[in-house]
């Protein structure tokens, strides 16, 4: 018995060494990954919100300005140096033409200072989001209506879907309809639009679509026949769509 309880204590022990040896590669491969992971949002943090571009053509325009500069200085140093002398017809002509284009020409200085160098500036919003996506804070987003001929409900819903669908943490956004004129065809056109929007913001969400209002990118987008999964979609939102807000 002592031997059998000893075999069996042994046998034990070497299942513990299998598995250990089993679980050190699974750990390391997971800690490979863990560290990788923790490297990208390292990369991620040390990268540009935004970058700055120059814009194209302006060296031309400054050789152009330079060009214009020289050709100014020359009629100043020729109004300067053929001033009438006192007594002489057109001298005040003179003297106010002179006034006249040194006026004209600081504006144009000022002008051109402004676009001498030219920049753009492009921000990276997803950048942005995942940096500081825990320190954003909450947003309260109110829509009014009042009148439903003036402001028909499906133009206010569209409204809602389009702020509903921001590139935002969910969880920190709140969208409230105001409804003034307390109207029953708004209430319930809204009841429509809360259904037809677990459609619509997973399929924006999904497939980035712009623009967010379902009006307004249904009557700009055409179907995209060349991607099967996205054209399969595309369809079963419109359809909805269409039975969530066609007159019944």
């Amino acid at each position: 018995m002592a031997k059998q309880a000893k075999g069996k204590e042994h046998l034990g022990e070497r299942h513990k060494a299998v598995l250990v040896t089993e679980a050190k590669p699974a750990l390391a491969a997971k800690g490979a990954l863990e560290l990788e992971r923790v490297r990208e949002m390292a990369k991620d943090d040390n990268l540009p919100l935004f970058e700055t571009k120059s814009a194209k053509g302006r060296i031309l325009f400054q050789i152009y300005s330079l060009l214009i500069f020289v050709g100014t200085c020359f009629i100043f140093a020729y109004r300067l140096s053929h001033i009438p002398a006192k007594g002489e017809p057109g001298r005040w002509a003179w003297m106010g033409l002179f006034f006249s284009e040194l006026w004209f020409c600081f504006y144009w200085f000022v002008t051109t200072v402004v676009r001498w160098n030219p920049i753009y500036r492009n921000s990276f919003k997803d950048r942005l989001s995942h940096r500081y996506e825990k320190a954003l804070p909450g947003i309260d987003i109110f829509v009014c209506t009042a009148d439903p001929v003036i402001e028909p409900p499906v133009m206010v819903l569209n409204t809602v879907l389009s702020v509903m669908a921001y590139d935002y943490p969910p969880e920190k956004l709140s969208v409230y309809l105001s409804d003034d004129g307390g109207s029953d065809l708004t209430f319930y056109a809204m009841l429509e639009a809360s259904r037809f929007s677990k459609i619509w913001l997973p399929f924006c969400k999904k497939f980035e679509v712009e623009p967010r209002s379902p009006e307004a990118y249904f009557c700009t987008a055409v179907k995209p026949l060349g991607e099967p999964v996205l054209a399969k979609e595309w369809s079963t939102v419109k359809v909805n769509l269409s039975l969530s807000f066609s007159p019944r």
